[in-house]
C-alpha cells in the first residue's frame, strides 16, 4: 500500500474513534496512577523484605 493512500486512510478511521469524555479520561488516569503507585510501593516493600532475608541468611 503506497503511503499517499495509506495516509488518507488513516485519518478516516481516526474520525470513527470513540474518544473518552474528559470525566472518563480523568478516572482512567485516576486508577492507572493508584495503581502504578500501589505497585511501586508493593515491590519496593517485598525488595526490601528479601535483601533483608538474604542479609540474615549471609551473616
Amino acid at each position: 500500500m503506497r503511503i499517499t493512500k495509506f495516509l488518507p486512510e488513516v485519518a478516516r478511521e481516526m474520525r470513527k474513534v470513540s474518544w473518552p469524555k474528559r470525566r472518563e479520561l480523568f478516572r482512567y488516569t485516576v486508577v492507572v496512577l493508584t495503581t502504578v503507585v500501589f505497585m511501586a510501593l508493593f515491590f519496593t516493600v517485598v525488595d526490601l523484605g528479601f535483601s533483608e532475608l538474604i542479609r540474615l541468611i549471609l551473616e
